[in-house]
């Protein structure tokens, strides 16, 4: 394959959707620079990997240098202690972006999260302008990503695309996925059109397959040049509680949105001595 993408680096590429993007960009790259915090093997010519803690400033600038292209997908992925939050997602993201800063990097692709607009009622369709309504402390610590996005793309002139990614699987397995379901195929390829479409400022566009059900305005990923070919209607038939019909005020983020599913990560305070 011609090689087209040059210097890419993938932070988080030791996770589900890292090793997924790892497997079908090492061939179209000059070089795939895979950062994580654990530990990771080389398995291509192409290939380089970094260790390092992105809380670690001075680390990631020297892992960014040469990058045409970073795709940024470390980070705590679902609910958590607000501290750790903040520090994986929200730190970590504002050294990626400032260290692409420094050197120049041609474009930056900021995993978001369909969570940031999870207290949108089912029956309404939400495009990428509405204003965020997250579904908990995880939705908030995404928000707080696409806003360092916005702010390197406008006062420093970064060309940065924030997905708000769906819920990546093989397969639907539950009712919600039929609408939020984004398949490896259509991740990779969002990804891939979020690195190389031209011409962009800064975009917010929710990443999910063509699914027949889903609630979000995909208008903005088709402008950036991908158009998903995958809908988790084909597996409905397979998906316990599908033939339901949804609740139209019933909210986008489900069992996310319960008090429960955040109060379990507050930590008390200390019982008086």
């Amino acid at each position: 394959m011609v090689v087209q993408l040059g210097t890419v680096i993938v932070t988080g590429a030791a996770g589900r959707i890292g090793s997924t993007v790892r497997e079908h960009l090492r061939g179209e790259v000059g070089r795939l620079v895979l950062v994580d915090r654990v530990p990771m093997r080389p398995t291509a010519p192409t290939e380089r990997a970094i260790q390092l803690d992105l809380t670690d400033l001075d680390a990631v600038v020297e892992a960014l240098e040469g990058a045409d292209a970073v795709v940024h997908l470390a980070g705590l992925a679902d609910e958590a202690p607000f501290a750790d939050l903040l520090d994986s997602n929200v730190l970590g993201t504002y050294h990626v972006l400032e260290a692409a800063r420094r050197h120049g990097v041609r474009r930056v692709v900021l995993a978001s999260s369909n969570r940031v607009t999870g207290f949108y009622p089912v029956g309404q369709v939400v495009d990428p302008d509405a204003p965020v309504r997250p579904d908990g402390f995880y939705g908030v610590s995404k928000v707080a990503v696409e806003a360092l996005g916005r702010l390197y793309a406008d006062k420093f002139g970064l060309s940065v695309v924030c997905l708000r990614i769906g819920s990546f699987e093989d397969e639907p397995i539950e009712p919600r996925y039929l609408a939020t379901w984004l398949s490896p195929r259509d991740g990779v390829g969002f990804i891939r059109a979020a690195i190389t479409a031209p011409d962009v400022h800064f975009v917010t566009a929710y990443a999910v397959s063509g699914n027949t059900r889903t609630f979000w305005d995909t208008a903005a990923g088709e402008q950036l040049g991908y158009l998903p070919v995958d809908d988790a209607e084909r597996y409905a038939a397979w998906v316990p509680g599908s033939e339901t019909p949804s609740d139209a005020t019933a909210f986008q983020g489900g069992a996310y949105t319960s008090p429960e599913y955040s109060l379990r990560h507050v930590m008390a305070p200390p019982p008086p001595s």
